[in-house]
């Protein structure tokens, strides 16, 4: 058994947006009790993260890390058709990964007590996201 559906988010640029509650809804509505939700965004310069939900300076210092690995504007870049902050999201899209797969049980998401399901932007300026969501059991 299967289901599928795709979700938008609006972003408001780099920083993370909380799916869990919508890709929960659509757990409850596959009518999966037991088995896999697999979400993935159909985009190259954001991703999808499973991390702490209760402490939101865990998601800020994911980004102050994700300057690190992935700076803006690195001269050695050679991909800047859409700015300094291009290049910088398709590197960081590439380490945070583009799908995350969550068990599902009971008819609902087994997630850890802290843990929450976000969309990650890696751009600066605001998008609106679509994103994949798969029940299958």
């Amino acid at each position: 058994m299967a289901h599928q559906q795709t979700i938008e988010a609006s972003t408001n640029g780099r920083g993370t947006t909380e799916i869990t509650a919508e890709v929960a809804r659509i757990v409850r509505a596959s009518h999966v009790e037991t088995g896999l939700v697999n979400i993935f965004v159909l985009h190259t310069s954001c991703s999808v993260i499973l991390t702490e939900n209760a402490d939101p300076t865990v998601r800020r210092d994911l980004e102050m890390l994700a300057r690190r690995w992935a700076p803006d504007g690195d001269p050695a870049y050679r991909h800047d058709n859409e700015g300094d902050d291009d290049m910088a999201a398709h590197g960081r899209n590439i380490l945070a990964g583009s799908s995350i797969t969550v068990p599902v049980c009971n008819g609902d998401l087994k997630l850890g007590t802290w843990q929450g399901i976000y969309l990650w932007e890696h751009r600066t300026v605001s998008h609106r996201r679509r994103i994949v969501v798969t029940v299958v059991g």
